[in-house]
């Protein structure tokens, strides 16, 4: 009965409590209308330049192909048109964009190319530092006192964080080039050394995916860009532009329900 009594409290807490601001829920998974005064959103440009920086400093990424019609080794059958998604070493080995790749033939995802798949690569920004203030749950969770655990298996939004899906199609890159790629994908996995093209171990080779379309999902759309991004933008970033921005948890005690880094 006690708890009973004491509702109106929290009635009145709950009233007069002054919530962070959240995001117009219309606007969560879309882009508000580009009229729209209160709405500064990036531009697909400046969403190309944070991508692009994705791209330099994430080293995994999942690619996804389709199985081929026809069964092969010991597939199952009936995968024909089955897609599948298999991580990947990635490393931004050229300067325009294209993820570079070491192909070991022997993988289900280049088997899968070799089969006439299509191919993208999705990536997601983590954030090497956890946001010193995060998105409560709820107003309890300010009323009694709940912060994130610091056993949190994903202690920020990862929703309201930019990642991007890279359509394209497997190009395979000039062996003459084989010794600066070498030392670019080593330097980014060290274990890669042993799959090097010319390795006893497994027949390999590098490629790149030739980037043709671009999906990009900057966070929430009440100030993150979401939509198609023109290649040509993404082509055009240069070093310098990538390497002067920074993204949300790059820096120690940011914010995550803020729009500013």
């Amino acid at each position: 009965m006690r708890f009973l009594h004491s509702l109106p409290f929290i009635t009145l807490a709950a009233s007069s409590y002054v919530a962070e601001p959240a995001p117009d829920p219309q606007y969560i998974f879309s882009n508000p209308p580009a009229a729209a005064p209160e709405y500064k959103i990036p531009t697909s440009y400046e969403s190309a330049v944070l991508g692009r920086r994705i791209l330099a400093l994430t080293p995994l990424g999942t690619l996804a192909t389709v199985f081929p019609d026809s069964s092969r080794g010991r597939q199952p059958d009936g995968l024909g048109g089955m897609p599948l998604g298999l991580l990947e070493y990635v490393a931004d080995c050229e300067e325009d964009g294209n993820p570079t790749f070491l192909a070991i033939k022997i993988e289900t995802t280049f088997k899968n190319v070799q089969g006439g798949s299509n191919i993208s690569l999705a990536q997601q920004w983590t954030p090497p530092y956890p946001p010193d203030k995060r998105i409560k749950s709820s107003f309890f969770d300010w009323l009694f006192g709940r912060e994130h655990s610091s056993k949190d298996r994903v202690p920020y939004s990862a929703v309201n964080l930019p990642r991007y899906s890279l359509l394209g199609y497997i190009e395979k890159i000039d062996p003459a080039s084989t010794k600066a790629l070498s030392s670019c994908f080593v330097d980014t996995h060290p274990d890669a050394k042993y799959w090097l093209p010319g390795n006893q171990i497994h027949e390999s080779e590098f490629v790149r995916l030739v980037v043709t379309q671009i999906y990009w999902i900057g966070g929430f759309g009440d100030r993150a860009y979401i939509g198609w991004i023109p290649v040509e933008e993404w082509k055009n970033v240069t070093r310098k532009e990538w390497e002067s921005v920074r993204l949300p948890g790059e820096k120690k005690g940011w914010d995550e329900w803020s729009i500013d880094l």
